[in-house]
C-alpha cells in the first residue's frame, strides 16, 4: 500500500524556566541573590492522518486472462477514485512477477468521470487492444455503482464484452494475501461446466485444511455468480492458499485451476 499524506498539528506547551542571576554588593559581605523566572514556549508536533487509503481492485494478467490484486490509494468522490484506480492500474504490477499487463508503456492516464452507473475514462493513446480494454473496464466496474465504461465518450462496455479475456473461474474476494478468519465469505464469477467448480484451503505447508464443490447461478456458456463460506481451524496464524479448479468431464482432471495466497488468522 502507498503511504499516505498526513497533515501536521501543532501543539503549544508552556513551561517555567528559573534563571538564577547573583548579584554581589560592592560593600562588606552583603550579598543580594535576585532570582528571575521566564516562560519558554516549546513546540512540538504531532502528525494526525488527514486522508484515509481506499482500497481498490486492479485487473493485470495472469497466463493471459484477468487476475484482481488489491492496492490502496487516497481518494475523495467516485470520480477522484475511479481515476487514481486507472493511473494505478497504468503504473503496472508492481513486485508481482506472475503478473503481467497488455497496456502499453507508453500510455497516460487522463480523468475519469463517473455519472450515475457510467465512467467515461481517457488514456493517450486510446488502447485498441481487447486485452488492455479489458484490463481498465474491469478495473474501473469494480468501483462501486459503476457498471458501464466510455472511452472517450464512445459506446459503452460492460463485462459481458470480455468474457474471452476472463478466467473461467474469477475470484474476486477475497483478493491476493487479504488477512481472513474462518468462516470467511468469497465471492466471484465462473463460467464451467453445469455451473460447478471446487475449491480447496490449503495451509503454509499444503495441508488441505477444508474442501468442497461450489455451484453459480449459471454456466455451460453463461457466466454466473457465487457465494460461499470456508471455514477452517488452524493453532496460530499463517500464509494459506485458496486454490479453486473445474473437473474436467473428459478425464477428471483439474482444469482452469489457480490460487489465491492469504493470510490465515
Amino acid at each position: 500500500m502507498r503511504s499516505i499524506p498526513a497533515g501536521m498539528r501543532f501543539l503549544v506547551v508552556p513551561s517555567a524556566l528559573a534563571a538564577v542571576v547573583v548579584f554581589a554588593a560592592c560593600s562588606g559581605s552583603d550579598t543580594k541573590t535576585v532570582t528571575v523566572e521566564r516562560t519558554v514556549t516549546e513546540v512540538a508536533t504531532s502528525t494526525t492522518a488527514d486522508e484515509s487509503a481506499t482500497t481498490v481492485a486492479l485487473y493485470f494478467l495472469r497466463d493471459g486472462k484477468l487476475a484482481p490484486v488489491s492496492r490502496g490509494v487516497v481518494a475523495g468522490s467516485e470520480s477522484d477514485l475511479a481515476t487514481a484506480a486507472v493511473e494505478e492500474l497504468v503504473a503496472g504490477p508492481e513486485g508481482e512477477a506472475a503478473l503481467d499487463t497488455a497496456i502499453p508503456d507508453a500510455t497516460t492516464p487522463g480523468s475519469v468521470e463517473v455519472n450515475g452507473d457510467l465512467a467515461t475514462v481517457q488514456l493517450t493513446p486510446e488502447p485498441k487492444d481487447r486485452t488492455a480494454r479489458a484490463q481498465v473496464v474491469y478495473t474501473l466496474t469494480a468501483v462501486p455503482n459503476v457498471k458501464r465504461v466510455s472511452f472517450g465518450g464512445g459506446s459503452p462496455v460492460g463485462r459481458k464484452a470480455f468474457e474471452p479475456q476472463t478466467p473461467a473461474i474469477l475470484v474476486e474476494s477475497p483478493l491476493p494475501n487479504e488477512q481472513v478468519e474462518p468462516g470467511f465469505e468469497v465471492k466471484g464469477t465462473a463460467n464451467t461446466f453445469e455451473a460447478t467448480f471446487n475449491y480447496e484451503l490449503r495451509d503454509a505447508v499444503g495441508k488441505v485444511l477444508r474442501k468442497n464443490f461450489v455451484t453459480a447461478t449459471s454456466g455451460s456458456g453463461t457466466r454466473g455468480t457465487f457465494e460461499f463460506t470456508v471455514p477452517y481451524e488452524i493453532d496460530h496464524p499463517q500464509q494459506g492458499r485458496l486454490v479453486v479448479f473445474e473437473l474436467s468431464a473428459e478425464d477428471g482432471s483439474r482444469i482452469n485451476e489457480s490460487e489465491i495466497p492469504l493470510r490465515l488468522e
